[in-house]
This record gives structure tokens, sequence and C-alpha cells, in this order.
């Protein structure tokens, strides 16, 4: 038999130097099942793309459908490919009507480089501002905008400039002017460590960029499509970006990503020179088709609603836990997030929850918070496991402790 762990790790290129490396054969709902037979429950959703679980069968049916038809046919922007047609017009009925127009990609990252891009070509500013605790993706430009400065120092120069102010903190967004071309912000940060802003604070942000003309970007990469209890966080705060850059759950577990605005603010691409921001397999029909699907099932069967309900139910009972260790338990809708105590406690209670069957992991950003994001159609039962596997984990250390 083939050695199949050895080869993943000599021929795959790694992003760490310790892997979780689970072989996995197929997975189904909220469930992974890897090589051997061990099964794992994904409370993570793939970090934020399985929305619907795994091999939803609604997607599946599309992908089928579409594989059927055709895949790539010529590079994005040039034929009419009624899956991104429809994708498109779906996603503009959703959305607030300001960003009716939808460029799509084939992440996020790629979506906030277009966004980065629309902004300088609008404003003919070059600033941008970023936050502390934000990631935006891994890509130069997009890594210029990270806030934790630890991965952003092997690569400098980046591109910018680029500001990183406090998030939440109202005080110091005096520090946008007339040089800033754009805003970039997620309405809730996940890799930051599940850290959710007043609606004060982003209010204040969209006044002070109308008063200086930067353009504001919301990146709901990850909060987009139900994540936090409505199928856009920025209804949470009654703010509307210029710009929302959207990817992950986008695709319905296949690669795509979009960034969306008004039809006027999205042309400065198309001309001075034309092609100004081109991708080939951008907006993937098999993508767009299993999106489409995707978010009919998550409209339909009132996911986002789903989300908050459950995940207050699981606050509320984190919140019960009687452990000393846990210093907060922060949450919105089906994204939530363990502060503990330590950066090494938080490692092996990861560690010994996944070695017991449930997937969590930590924060890029916060080295002490455990991120939970479980499929929004996630079952009582399942939920149950997950939280007697996490406080059994937490007991565990405790007996190690001693």
């Amino acid at each position: 038999m083939d050695d199949l762990h050895a080869d993943f790790l000599r021929y795959v290129g790694q992003t760490s130097p310790g892997p979780i490396g689970l072989e996995i054969e197929r997975a189904e709902g909220a469930w992974l099942y890897a090589r051997g037979g061990r099964r794992y429950l994904d409370f993570i959703s793939g970090i934020g793309v399985a929305n619907l679980g795994h091999a939803n069968p609604a997607v599946i049916a599309a992908i089928k459908r579409q594989a059927e038809r055709y895949l790539h046919v010529m590079v994005y922007g040039e034929y009419v490919l009624d899956a991104q047609v429809r994708l498109a017009r779906r996603l503009a009925q959703l959305l607030p009507p300001q960003l009716g127009q939808i460029y799509f990609t084939n992440s996020g990252a790629e979506a906030i480089e277009g966004a980065l891009k629309t902004a300088r070509k609008r404003t003919s500013r070059i600033g941008f501002v970023a936050f502390d605790g934000a990631y935006h993706g891994d890509t130069m430009g997009a890594l210029a905008l990270a806030g934790n400065a630890a991965f952003r120092a092997p690569f400098e120069p980046l591109p910018g400039p680029v500001r990183h102010l406090p998030y939440g903190d109202t005080a110091a967004l005096d520090a946008i002017d007339s040089k800033v071309a754009a805003v970039v912000i997620e309405p809730v940060q996940a890799e930051g460590g599940v850290r959710i802003p007043g609606a004060e604070f982003m209010r204040a942000l969209r006044s002070r960029c109308d008063r200086t003309g930067a353009l504001l970007i919301f990146d709901e990469v990850l909060t987009g499509f139900g994540r936090t209890g409505k199928l856009f966080a920025l209804e949470h705060f009654g703010v509307t970006p210029d710009i929302i850059v959207l990817a992950k759950a986008l695709g319905g577990g296949l690669p795509l990503g979009a960034f969306c605005a008004s039809s006027s603010l999205l042309s400065v691409l198309a001309h001075d020179p034309p092609l100004g921001h081109i991708t080939t397999f951008g907006g993937h029909p098999l993508s767009c088709a299993a999106g489409l699907a995707a978010l009919e099932v998550t409209v339909g069967e009132a996911l986002p609603q789903r989300a908050a309900q459950i995940g207050a139910g699981i606050r509320d009972r984190l919140l019960r836990i009687n452990d000393p260790r846990i210093i907060a338990v922060r949450g919105i809708g089906l994204l939530l997030g363990i502060e503990l105590a330590s950066a090494d406690l938080t490692r092996q209670f990861v560690e010994r929850t996944i070695a017991a069957g449930v997937i969590v992991n930590w924060t890029l950003n916060s080295d002490r918070v455990v991120r939970l994001a479980p499929p929004l159609t996630i079952t009582e039962s399942e939920v149950d496991f997950a939280l007697e596997t996490i406080e059994r984990a937490l007991g565990e250390g405790v007996r190690r402790e001693k």
C-alpha cells in the first residue's frame, strides 16, 4: 500500500512544520471520514467553506449538471455564461442595491486585490487603512493589510502605504484622511480572535470615509452567507460599504471569490486601459453553478436564522462551563471564540479535541482563542457531541496539569 502520508510530506508544498495530517477518504454532512474508518465532526466547516456541510445533495446535483455541459471555455468576462449570470443576478438581489454588480474571482485574496485596484483607480490615491488583528489573505497586497506584523515581516517591503488602526476604536478613525484610497475591514474579525465591533464604531467609520472620500471595503470572505446569523454581516450594523468581498462559502465547496460594488465603481476596471483587471479561471462555471445552488439552499432553508438560534445556544452552554482558564466566550451566529488563559493551553486543548473526534482550531492572529464555526446545518445531537467533547478535553487538561 502506498504511504500516502509520507508522499504528502514529500511532494505537496507544506504550510507549517506540523500539519494535522488526517487522511480524508470522504465527507458527508458535518462529518469527515478518515483512512482507517475514524470519523471527525467538522466544527470549523473547512475554515468557513462548508456552510451547508459536505456533499450537500443540491450542490452535488448542480455540479453534475454543469460538468456535463461545459467547464472552462474562455477567460473571464468575454462570453455570456449562464451559471455566472444567474449567480451574479441572485447575489445582486440579496445585497444592498449599491453593491449590485459582481466581479468574480478564484479566491478571497484575489478579490481583495481587485478591490484594492478598484479603489486606487477610482480615487487616484495610494494609501490604505486596515486594522490590528486583520486577516485578508496572503497575496502581497492582501498581506500588506494583515494586522499581525509577524506574518508581514519576512516579505517586506510590501505594497502600500498601509496604516493599521486599533480595531473598534472610534477615536482612532481621525487618522483616515484625504490620502487614503480605501479602508479595508472585516465586520467581524475571525482570525483576530472573533472580535465583534460595536455598531457605533461601524457607523462612525462609514461617516469618516464619506467625509474624506475614502472607499469603504468590507471583507466578508468568512462572515458572508449566514455565518453570523444574517445573510451578510453588514446587516448587523446598518452600514453599507462601497465594496464587499466574498469567497469561502460563496462557491458551495468549490473555489470562488467575488468583489461587488456599483456598476459605476466597477466600470473603472474596464477602460483606460481595457482589461485593467482580468482573470482566467475567475467565476468558473462549475463553481458558479455550485454557488447558486448553495445560495438557494441557504436562503430557502432560512439558514442564517438557524445559525443565530443554534449559535446563541452554543454560546450559552460554553458560558456555563465552570473553568477559570476560560477567559471569555465571544460569538455571533455560528462564529464563536473561546479565549483561554495561555497559548500553550490553547494548543493542547485543540490537539486533545481533535484526537477525541471534533475538529476545532486556534486563530492566526490570536493564539489564545479557539474558533468554532460548524456548518449552518449542524444538528442538535452533533452540537451535543461537540460540546461534551470540548468539556472533556478541558477536563483532561486539568488532570494533566495536576
